[in-house]
């Protein structure tokens, strides 16, 4: 079937497996304390259901009646007309708890109140027509006494004015406090077409009248002195100066068939500053007069009322189960999942679990790539049981140059199967002599510093200074196991051949046995090589593979690069 490119792959990410009863337990208790969590936070929040906002309306009615005894008026019975003054804003209502009385106000002349700023000497002094944001009238430009010792401008106003005086104390309308209201309060969520009332079905006439809320929290009839209690403040002080009382409905409800409700929580909060050192004008309060005639003069008294506005506010929503929520719900927590593999991975990267897994699972799971510039040798020494990543250098010696990096030997039998293809050598481990034993003659010309086997020879290349060895001892090169697996003519011809039956034998020339030869060092020392990197083979072995299987002209090509030698290679003696 032809390629048909990209749109005919799939690509998928490689997984490590580990067999371990603690890191496979580790994993499931992650998992299910993952899990746990997301059920626990799926029913807490209802993450499952559609949610919709509340849309309401509210009206009030308060009911209460209340004596009191004003100052030169006498006993005044107050009822709802009375105290509820004007209505200020949307879903609000005021209760009048205290009051300063100004009586028999006539359109006249009089003297202004002589506040800070507003005495006079002279008619000069006062402007005629003037007038301030705390003036009473329209200045008439004479300048009269107010008092045996002060002057103040005269004004075209309601005569007398209106002077600064505090509220008395107590308040006069304490009685207040046993007022009550009934909230109505409409509801709909238009999301799921559901509306609701706070005066529930069963609430009849015989039910409101006697509900108290201290015994039923859905009664929607309130005493006010409660619901300031309620708030945290003392209805006698309050009722002083006046102030604002939030009065809080939230609706949380569940519209789902086995789990539907929808009830009304009240709560109430003082919403203005209730310290007089801390705001310029405390409290609240508002002007209004009764108009009369007395003797064809029109005259009126001005009252200036203290009280406290309740501001009733409807805040709320309401869920509905939903399949695509709970979908995509189930699918934004499965990212939690990968909590669980950061953690495992953390505790076996760090090598608080195992050193050697945290190698191993290094090995398998990143693969590293090198850069094409940058050239990565693997060295593999006779003393040591592992295989160490070198940058390759122009300047310092392999044999000295630190390792990037050290991996474990990978075995790669091919040279133990090349052995059984000539019957009658051994590659008994035994058989060969102890690494310490005492080495072969070492050549003529004395070794080069960076060897320590004594047979190595020196050269001009950086690259190719390298030794079998760590530490000195005795010549890999000089092993009988040496001998048998890579020099041995007769195994290498026998390789070539099953490698390539069809190939001719041999010839003089010794390149395909000597390029062989490299090979099957290469598969006995190196095993795998590890990926991009470029196994290097010590001078001592070069050295004598050359001497066994020598070039006719006596020219090599020297060191070059290459991650395995390949069996075409070897046959047709390209390297």
């Amino acid at each position: 079937m032809p390629c048909c490119g990209v749109l005919c792959q799939y690509e998928t990410n490689k997984l490590v497996r580990i067999q371990s009863v603690k890191l496979g337990s580790l994993k499931w208790s992650l998992n299910g304390a993952i899990l746990l969590f997301i059920c626990i936070m799926l029913l807490w929040n209802r993450s499952y259901q559609e949610f919709d906002l509340v849309v309401s309306s509210v009206t009030t009615k308060v009911k209460g009646v209340a004596q009191t005894q004003l100052p030169g008026v006498g006993d005044v019975v107050w009822d709802v007309v009375d105290y509820s003054g004007p209505s200020q804003e949307k879903n609000s209502f005021f209760v009048v708890t205290n009051v300063l009385m100004t009586k028999n106000q006539k359109q006249g002349k009089c003297p202004e109140v002589p506040l800070k700023g507003r005495l006079c000497r002279t008619d000069k002094d006062c402007e005629k027509g003037g007038w301030d944001q705390q003036s009473h009238g329209i200045k008439t430009g004479s300048c009269v006494k107010f008092d045996v010792l002060r002057k103040t401008c005269e004004v075209s106003a309601w005569c007398p004015v209106e002077t600064k005086r505090s509220p008395p104390r107590p308040a006069l309308l304490a009685a207040a406090e046993n007022f009550t209201v009934l909230i109505k309060n409409n509801i709909r969520f238009p999301a799921f077409n559901y509306i609701r009332r706070n005066i529930l079905p069963n609430m009849n006439d015989a039910y409101l009248r006697s509900c108290q809320r201290g015994g039923d929290p859905l009664c929607p009839i309130f005493r006010l002195g409660d619901v300031v209690r309620e708030a945290g403040e003392k209805f006698s002080e309050m009722a002083v100066e006046g102030g604002v009382i939030g009065i809080l409905i939230k609706w949380d409800c569940n519209l789902d068939r086995l789990m539907q409700r929808c009830l009304p929580r009240y709560s109430f909060r003082r919403l203005d500053e209730k310290e007089s050192n801390r705001t310029l004008y405390p409290g609240l309060n508002f002007r209004y007069a009764k108009y009369n005639t007395v003797n064809g003069v029109e005259e009126r008294t001005l009252y200036k009322a203290f009280g406290i506005r309740f501001d009733v506010m409807v805040f709320g929503q309401a869920g509905k189960f939903s399949f695509i929520v709970l979908i995509i719900y189930i699918g934004s927590t499965l990212s939690y999942y990968a909590l669980t593999t950061l953690m495992i991975d953390w505790l076996i990267g760090t090598r608080c679990y195992s050193a050697d897994v945290g190698q191993n699972y290094s090995e398998k799971k990143v693969e590293s790539v090198q850069d094409k510039q940058k050239c990565v040798l693997c060295v593999s020494y006779v003393d040591e049981n592992n295989i160490r990543l070198v940058k390759r250098s122009q300047k310092n010696s392999l044999q000295d140059i630190t390792p990037i990096s050290v991996q474990s030997h990978k075995e790669d039998t091919r040279h133990l199967s090349a052995c059984l293809l000539q019957p009658g050598v051994s590659v008994d481990q035994d058989h060969q002599p102890p690494l310490d034993h005492k080495p072969d003659p070492a050549p003529k010309s004395s070794p080069p510093a960076w060897c320590k086997c004594a047979r190595c020879t020196p050269s001009s290349l950086p690259q190719e200074e390298l030794c079998c060895r760590r530490s000195e001892g005795a010549c890999i090169a000089s092993s009988p196991l040496f001998q048998q697996l890579v020099l041995r003519r007769s195994l290498l011809e026998a390789v070539l051949l099953y490698r390539d039956p069809l190939s001719a034998p041999a010839g003089p020339g010794h390149t395909a046995l000597r390029h062989c030869a490299y090979s099957q060092y290469i598969s006995w020392r190196f095993g795998v090589p590890p990926s991009n990197s470029h196994p290097a083979i010590p001078s001592c072995c070069i050295g004598r593979v050359r001497g066994e299987y020598p070039s006719p002209d006596g020219k090599y090509s020297g060191f070059r690069p290459a991650r395995m030698v390949s069996m075409q290679a070897c046959a047709n003696g390209d390297l």
